[in-house]
C-alpha cells in the first residue's frame, strides 16, 4: 500500500526544481551544442561567456570544463545589504522584478527566471536564492569571492526570514492576514508544517468555538430563557 504524499513539494522537489535556473559560465574548452527537451544550449567557446541550466553548469564545473559566474546577489556586500534591510523592516525584501515577455507573449515567471545569471539584480534575492546559494557554495566554492563570508550571511538571511515567517503565523491567530511576497521556494517547503498546523489548529479552535455557541442556544432555548436579540425579532415578525 503506498504511503499519502505529503501537502505540496518537499525540500529535496523544491531543490530538484531550482536545477532548471539559468546560471552564466565561462567555458575552460570547446564544447558542441546539445538539444534537449528544454531547448537547445549553444556551441560554448572559451572565454566567452553562456547562460546554461544550473544542473549542466555544476556538471560541467565537476569536471572541470567551466567555471560559473556567480550572481551580483551573491557576493558579501550586496548579501550584508539585504540583510541590513531585513532586519530593519517586517517585511520580506522585494524580489527582483518580472522580466519583460518573451518572443511568444507570454510572460516568464518563478521559478524559472534568468535571476540568477551574471546580470541579475545584486539588491534583490530571487524565489531560488537559497538553493542556488547552497548549490554553488557546495560545487563552485572556488568561483566564489570570500566564500566563509557569503556561508555565513546566507545562513543568517535564513534565520531572519525564517523568524519573520514566525511572526506572520503569530499575525494569524488575531484573524488578521499576513502578506509572503518575497518568500523563496525552500521557505515556503520548510515553513508549509508549521504554518499549516497553525492554519488547522485555528480552524478547529473556531468550530469547536461554533460548535459551543450552538449548543449553549440549544439549552438556553430548553430552558425557556430567550436573549434579546431574539425577543427583537420575534417583534418584527408580529
Amino acid at each position: 500500500m503506498a504511503l499519502p504524499l505529503p501537502a505540496g513539494l518537499t525540500p529535496a522537489e523544491v531543490a530538484f526544481l531550482c536545477e532548471m535556473e539559468l546560471v552564466t559560465v565561462i567555458p575552460r574548452q570547446r564544447l558542441e551544442g546539445l538539444q534537449l527537451l528544454g531547448g537547445s544550449i549553444p556551441p560554448l567557446t572559451p572565454p566567452y561567456r553562456s547562460p546554461l541550466p544550473l544542473w549542466l553548469a555544476l556538471l560541467l564545473k565537476r569536471q572541470r570544463r567551466a567555471n560559473i559566474l556567480p550572481p551580483p546577489w551573491l557576493s558579501p556586500s550586496a548579501l550584508d545589504a539585504i540583510l541590513q534591510l531585513e532586519t530593519s523592516t517586517a517585511r520580506f525584501s522585494d524580489p527582483p522584478p518580472l522580466p519583460y515577455a518573451s518572443s511568444t507573449g507570454i510572460p516568464t515567471s518563478p521559478p524559472f527566471l534568468p535571476s540568477a545569471t551574471a546580470d541579475a539584480p545584486p539588491d534583490a534575492l530571487p524565489y531560488h536564492w537559497l538553493e542556488v546559494g547552497e548549490m554553488l557554495l557546495e560545487a563552485a566554492s572556488d568561483d566564489i569571492p570570500e566564500p566563509d563570508t557569503v556561508r555565513r550571511l546566507m545562513r543568517d538571511l535564513r534565520e531572519v526570514r525564517m523568524a519573520k515567517m514566525r511572526a506572520g503565523v503569530e499575525v494569524l491567530e488575531g484573524g488578521r492576514e499576513v502578506k509572503m511576497n518575497g518568500v523563496g521556494a525552500m521557505e515556503v517547503a520548510e515553513g508549509r508544517a508549521f504554518i499549516g498546523g497553525v492554519v488547522d489548529g485555528l480552524r478547529k479552535i473556531g468550530a469547536g468555538k461554533e460548535t459551543s455557541r450552538r449548543e449553549r442556544e440549544a439549552e438556553e432555548r430548553e430552558n425557556g430563557v430567550t436573549r434579546a436579540g431574539d425577543d427583537e425579532d420575534d417583534d418584527m415578525s408580529v
